[in-house]
């Protein structure tokens, strides 16, 4: 991969964050909640659609954070993405969850703008999908900060906009489903009001 650059001088963790037992929150297709269901189930097959969240932090000079997915996800693993994405708990607010992840994933905290909603299906050959109703959320960080999860991520990487633009057009296929939809989004609907 010649995109991007490191993050460097990394404070590594390797902790367990979540179990395929959770329970998450099935919505229909207007986001109501319609019952909860383990993670496992929602994600087999073709999938059921869940509330989920994806948050895309930015540097002070407004290169990407992105991850390169760990190796032990069931779904896109070593595929790279957005910095931080996941679920709310059974329970538990999306704006509460976007908090727990940052610290399980990324060890940080970050003042974060919602920015919209989205609903997705895609399939990940026979192993399973995601049919997602996501909460986009965006937000700055100090790279320096940054205590990243073993367990969740392989690899970090900082991208500006247009190289990361030019990466998806040539590379698709070594981004998530999820992070190329939400992208294209942020950048022709959001890109000025995130960098004022």
């Amino acid at each position: 991969m010649n995109w991007g650059f490191p993050v460097k001088r990394l404070d590594w963790r390797d902790e367990p964050v979540s179990d395929d037992q959770e329970l998450l929150e099935l919505v229909d297709p207007e986001g109501r909640t319609t019952e909860y269901e383990s993670k496992e189930l929602c994600h087999r097959g073709a999938g059921r659609l869940h509330r989920a969240f994806s948050i895309y932090l930015f540097s002070t000079e407004m290169d990407l954070l992105v991850q390169q997915r760990g190796r032990e996800k069931r779904l896109w693993p070593l595929t790279w993405s957005n910095s931080c994405c996941s679920h709310p708990r059974r329970g538990e607010i999306e704006e509460e969850a976007c908090r727990r992840r940052l610290q399980q994933e990324l060890g940080v905290d970050a003042s974060l703008t919602r920015l919209f909603d989205y609903r997705y299906h895609e399939r990940y050959g026979d192993v399973g999908a995601e049919h997602e109703l996501c909460s986009v959320f965006a937000g700055r960080v100090d790279t320096r900060s940054l205590r990243p999860n073993r367990r969740e991520i392989n690899q970090l990487r900082l991208l500006p906009a247009a190289e990361l633009d030019s990466a998806l057009r040539e590379s698709p296929d070594l981004f998530t489903p999820w992070f190329r939809i939400a992208w294209e989004r942020i950048r022709r609907e959001h890109w000025q009001q995130l960098c004022v």
